[in-house]
């Protein structure tokens, strides 16, 4: 995990917690991505009018008396903008990694806008390693499913994340500093 981007589940362990703030406001962004996307596949809403709700209602600190933590307002924009502009790459993305006893078409809802988001950062937003997008995706899932669907998420982003950013899957060899 690089310290640069602030992301990762557990949101600092060993950071500073200003690193660990921000890691948390990108997984509240996250989630709240999902919220909307998942929106704006039941009702058909067009992005713009539910990335305004989302800000203008939604995305606060305190929401009806629980404190959250603030999203990370840019990157729920730019999830939200992007899956829907890339919507379709993003299935095929998917599809190709599918069983074929599975095609997207076949996906539940909630499941289908968290794989594509997920497909989305790892194929947009690449300063994101692979394995904390996988993870950050994961925890979702878990937030949102009991049974099996955060194995298949695991194992689906997994395979997407190997076929876009292969190299990240290579091992590392160790170096002076005892890398391993």
């Amino acid at each position: 995990m690089s310290p640069a981007t602030g992301d990762g589940p557990g949101h600092g362990g060993g950071r500073n917690p200003r690193s660990a703030q921000i890691a948390r406001q990108r997984s509240s962004a996250r989630l709240a991505a999902i919220q909307a996307l998942y929106q704006m596949e039941l009702a058909g809403s067009a992005a713009d009018q539910v990335i305004r709700e989302f800000v203008e209602q939604r995305l606060k600190e305190d929401v009806d008396g629980m404190n959250l933590v603030e999203a990370d307002r840019r990157l729920f924009s730019e999830l939200v903008r992007g899956v829907t502009a890339e919507r379709g790459d993003l299935d095929d993305m998917l599809a190709a990694v599918l069983d074929e006893d599975w095609p997207v078409e076949r996906l539940e809802t909630l499941l289908l806008v968290l794989l594509r988001a997920g497909a989305y950062e790892l194929s947009a937003r690449t300063a994101v390693p692979v394995r904390v997008a996988i993870s950050e995706y994961i925890a979702l899932a878990d937030a949102f499913f009991s049974g099996k669907e955060p194995g298949m998420v695991n194992g689906v982003l997994d395979r997407v994340g190997r076929a876009l950013r292969p190299a990240e899957f290579e091992p590392e060899s160790a170096g002076p500093a005892g890398r391993a």
